[in-house]
């Protein structure tokens, strides 16, 4: 059937919850009617011919018992088979049932016939099926069968006029059971609709919630006591681990908790006061910052783990630091470049002197580089307060170097040594959202580099860019390496400090800067180590559509 009807005649569909129980408990009490229909035809096998005397027609109840088995299994394989009853097949077979056992109640030997009791049953199962004015009919319907065959009895059969007592008690019963049934039905029905909307209000929360959560940018994990991982959403599996999210608790759980973020874990279980210090997932990955706290206060079985990503805090920082910096470079270059200009001028007047020695000159020589020196820091410096915000926009990886490469070469003074750039990019490179001028001077720093300590170690200017992408598929990076004595173990460390140089006639304020620019647009500037000559700095570019 395309659908039912509701007790109070609206249509309901066959997929709605409340038109599934009901059909659950019809198959119930077909079940019941079945093992009632055997029960009567077995008993026709024990002892029919002590029944002859008894039975008013043993041919029509023998034939009504044998076709309400009949009847009854029928309907029984069509529930088997898949069909859906609607309000009216329901209906129709409880009036069949009530009909069926007065009729049977009549060929047998009465209203005093244990039958009787069925039809109470039977009654019963209408309003539990039915709770509405149909079971009072169905009530009304057996009354008055019951009080139908008593008189009939009575009246052409002269029989006792108890069974006229005993109709109207069950009578009684019939309507005592309907009104009964009918209430607790009722408010059956109210805590079944009220409980599935709770359950479907408390599903969609759940999901919503589960969205919330899956959607964060901040990493959130739910550890146990020894770092084992229970739940993890999208970001911090990007965060950790650099893949893209997923939904699979059996592949979370695998995964082993990196060691940085273990080690905090266990510095807040001997101290819950104590604040993780800001660590590293990878040697490529931005700088995290993990929060603890207890997911149970009572037991303290399972940890949350609130995991934010430091380089928007880090840009915000960059941006009061670089306003407070231009502030600051205002009064060096009055109180600074001033003095060094005048220093730098009387120098010059000095070498036109005749009268100048070898020692004198040497000197002047000490004045003027140390001067163009300070001059490079304040350069530097002051570069560093007047950079604009970044201009970010979507870049072709493949396309963008080739461009910078040969405009590189283009630059580079090649009479004493050829400078060479070997290019290697990766033919599913994604594209990178970034200010192209502030990348570009940053890459040219990383390349000047690289080329002059690749000629001081092999005496050939040679530096290889390879362009690839991470393991999340996500975003692009850059390797910048060249063919140098590389940067020993003990350096490793600072040489992002502002002011560190190995190079005597270095600022120290190279890759300071470059890093600096790197986190404007949410790029990563790091140093890869591995076991390859040289030294190889890393680019690491955010999302094309995570750039703000």
């Amino acid at each position: 059937m395309a659908g039912s009807t509701s007790p109070t005649g609206s249509a309901q569909p066959l997929n709605s919850p409340g038109n599934w129980q009901q059909v659950k408990l019809f198959r119930i009490y077909n079940h019941y009617r079945l093992v009632v229909s055997l029960m009567l035809v077995g008993l026709l096998f024990i002892d029919p011919v002590a029944m002859e005397p008894r039975f008013r027609w043993q041919d029509y109840y023998q034939a009504g018992v044998v076709s309400y088995l009949a009847l009854n299994a029928f309907i029984g394989m069509t529930l088997f088979a898949g069909f859906q009853p609607s309000q009216r097949h329901i209906t129709l077979s409880i009036l069949l049932d009530i009909l069926i056992m007065h009729g049977l109640l009549i060929s047998s030997t009465g209203i005093t016939n244990g039958l009787a009791n069925l039809v109470i049953i039977s009654v019963a199962a209408g309003n539990i099926l039915t709770p509405s004015r149909m079971g009072t009919f169905y009530a009304a319907l057996a009354a008055l069968c019951s009080l139908g065959i008593s008189s009939w009895a009575v009246l052409v059969l002269d029989e006792s006029g108890d069974d006229i007592v005993r109709a109207g008690s069950l009578g009684i019963l019939y309507f005592a059971a309907a009104f009964i049934l009918q209430n607790i039905s009722r408010r059956m029905m109210r805590s079944e609709a009220l409980a599935s909307s709770r359950a479907r209000s408390i599903a969609e929360l759940e999901q919503i919630n589960q969205q919330i959560i899956q959607r964060m940018r901040t990493g959130i994990l739910v550890l146990d006591r020894s770092g084992q991982i229970r739940l993890a959403n999208a970001a911090a599996e990007e965060l950790l681990f650099g893949t893209p999210g997923t939904e699979d608790s059996a592949q979370v759980q695998n995964r082993v908790l990196p060691q940085p973020l273990k080690l905090g874990l266990e510095d807040w279980l001997r101290d819950p006061r104590k604040r993780v210090a800001p660590f590293q997932s990878a040697p490529t990955s931005p700088l995290l910052q993990a929060n603890f706290t207890q997911l149970d206060q009572q037991q303290g079985d399972q940890i949350l783990v609130f995991i934010d990503d430091m380089s928007k805090v880090t840009q915000q920082a960059q941006q009061m630091k670089l306003a407070s910096l231009g502030r600051l470079t205002a009064g060096i270059a009055h109180e600074i470049r001033n003095p060094l200009g005048a220093i730098s001028h009387a120098a010059q007047l000095m070498e036109e002197s005749p009268s100048l020695d070898e020692g004198d000159k040497r000197m002047l020589d000490i004045i003027r580089r140390h001067s163009r020196r300070v001059n490079g820091i304040i350069e530097n410096v002051l570069e560093l307060s007047r950079r604009k915000a970044a201009n970010a926009e979507l870049v072709d990886i493949p396309v963008w170097l080739q461009e910078f490469r040969r405009d590189f070469l283009q630059t580079q003074d090649d009479q004493c040594s050829p400078s060479r750039i070997d290019l290697v990019i990766d033919p599913d490179v994604p594209a990178a959202r970034f200010d192209n001028s502030q990348i570009e001077q940053v890459l040219v720093n990383l390349c000047d580099n690289g080329l002059r300590y690749s000629q001081q170690q092999c005496g050939e200017k040679h530096i290889k860019l390879s362009a690839g992408t991470t393991e999340d598929g996500e975003r692009a990076y850059l390797d910048v390496r060249d063919y140098g004595p590389g940067i020993s173990k003990e350096h490793r460390s600072s040489v992002f400090e502002p002011f560190f140089t190995t190079d005597k006639s270095g600022t120290g304020l190279g890759l300071y800067l470059a890093r600096e620019l790197c986190e404007s647009n949410q790029a990563h500037l790091s140093l890869v180590e591995d076991d390859q000559p040289g030294c190889c700095f890393r680019i690491t570019f955010a999302p094309p559509g995570r750039m703000i």
